[in-house]
């Protein structure tokens, strides 16, 4: 069930992380550097820039706040304090900071831009674009307005905008490493894997120890069927910071689909133990526990994952379906499908799925359902033909029809889509029917 999409939450991990570019140099000196006389406000400014560099997080809220004890109309003190708490995770008060700061200097861009990224960590995109713009309105340069924008457009499904905007951010700061990290992952939604791969190669060149896109790439190798080289990308990712819970899952799914289930499952394992919200390994996990024949753990693991999945919601839904049906449960499986499909709200890109769950309640013949399956993108046709004769597969398995079963599961190899789990799927119920 699971495929490469499933881990295409992956690893826009620059989003957000204001240490990496708001409380870089540029930042720290400036606020480190006022034009006027030091006084002992300014001279305390100063004292917290030094320590934010040193990554004293407490000590330099101390002195900021000190500063703004003996003068509190230094706006630059402001802004320190509200990029100190940011880091800290304290959203509100560094918005608060962020908005005094504005409101004695509201031609303070880079205060913008801080705001903007307070506002995105909360939640509030609307609000941290509304900043980014007005941003850009008074430094039109500011490669980090950008680069922030971007990262909150990606996280509205606008691609094509933030493509546009990691693009401007490149251009003003063509070494801006996480600016091609995140222009690759928005490239590889929208199926431009060979522009996507190139960003990931550059974003490495910079930085030879950026994990991130080692990760990527694994995701872009997986696309297009060099297994080995996105093993060998996920493990470097690991090597370089093995916390990275989406490396471990792309790691699990190439040992997965090379057959090497047990080293599959302890890799989402440790992803899940990593980081419990990912989606993807619920599913890589289910994927191997339904191969073999573990339905009650597969069914806990699909469910988990349609509870977190934004990618591919429908499939989860429909295999609880299955497992559900060969439990004996088929009413209670179709009234849980049916309720399903019809409080989702759907949308053009997933009428395929529909159809298909449509198929398992009887509302969609075999026929309609292999005609749905077609697609002028012959790598896109392959992939639905698979689900398509699989499903086919299944009702006749579960209706007693074996003998036609097989043969559906046989036309489910013939598209030798072998990365995809429901290939494995067909594998093992080949296997159980002794063929």
């Amino acid at each position: 069930m699971k495929s490469k999409y499933a881990i295409l939450g992956l690893i826009a991990l620059g989003i957000g992380v204001i240490l990496v570019l708001l409380s870089s140099a540029w930042v720290v000196g400036w606020i480190a550097a006022p034009a006027m006389t030091p006084t002992l406000a300014r001279i305390y400014c100063i004292s917290a820039a030094q320590k934010l560099r040193q990554g004293n997080l407490k000590g330099a809220v101390a002195d900021y706040s000190r500063a703004l004890e003996l003068d509190p109309k230094l706006a630059n003190a402001w802004y320190g304090r509200g990029i100190v708490k940011e880091n800290t995770r304290d959203h509100d008060g560094a918005i608060s900071d962020y908005s005094h700061a504005l409101e004695l200097d509201p031609k303070l861009t880079d205060a913008w831009c801080s705001r903007g990224v307070a506002k995105k960590a909360r939640g509030d995109v609307d609000g941290a674009i509304a900043d980014y713009n007005r941003c850009l309105e008074l430094r039109p340069r500011h490669a980090p307005a950008y680069f922030f924008r971007g990262a909150a457009k990606q996280s509205k499904g606008d691609q094509e905008g933030a493509i546009a905007d990691y693009s401007e951010a490149i251009e003003f700061d063509p070494k801006l490493v996480l600016a091609y990290n995140n222009r690759g992952l928005a490239r590889t939604k929208k199926g431009q894997w060979d522009e996507a791969t190139a960003d990931f190669n550059r974003a490495i060149e910079l930085d030879p120890k950026e994990f991130r896109a080692y990760a990527n790439r694994g995701l872009a190798k997986w696309n297009a069927q060099d297994l080995d080289g996105a093993m060998a990308d996920y493990n470097r990712a690991l090597e370089l910071n093995p916390k990275v819970a989406e490396a471990l899952d792309g790691l699990g799914s190439m040992k997965r689909i090379k057959g090497d289930l047990e080293g599959a499952v302890a890799d989402y394992n440790r992803a899940v133990e990593l980081n419990p919200q990912l989606a993807g390994p619920y599913a890589g996990r289910g994927d191997v526990e339904y191969m073999n024949r573990d339905w009650a753990s597969a069914l806990s693991d699909f469910r988990r994952y349609g509870e977190l999945s934004k990618n591919s919601p429908d499939y989860p839904r429909m295999f609880i379906w299955l497992i559900r049906a060969r439990l004996g449960e088929t009413k209670e499986a179709d009234q849980e499908l049916a309720a399903y499909l019809d409080r989702r709200s759907p949308t053009k890109t997933d009428e395929w799925t529909a159809t298909a769950a449509g198929f398992l309640l009887d509302r969609v013949s075999e026929a309609d359902l292999l005609a749905a399956a077609k697609s002028p993108d012959s790598k896109k046709e392959k992939g639905q033909l698979l689900w398509a004769w699989y499903c086919a597969g299944m009702k006749k398995l579960l209706a007693g029809d074996k003998a036609s079963a097989a043969d559906d599961f046989q036309k489910c190899l013939a598209t030798e889509e072998r990365n995809r789990a429901t290939y494995g799927f067909a594998q093992a119920e080949l296997k159980a029917l002794g063929k």
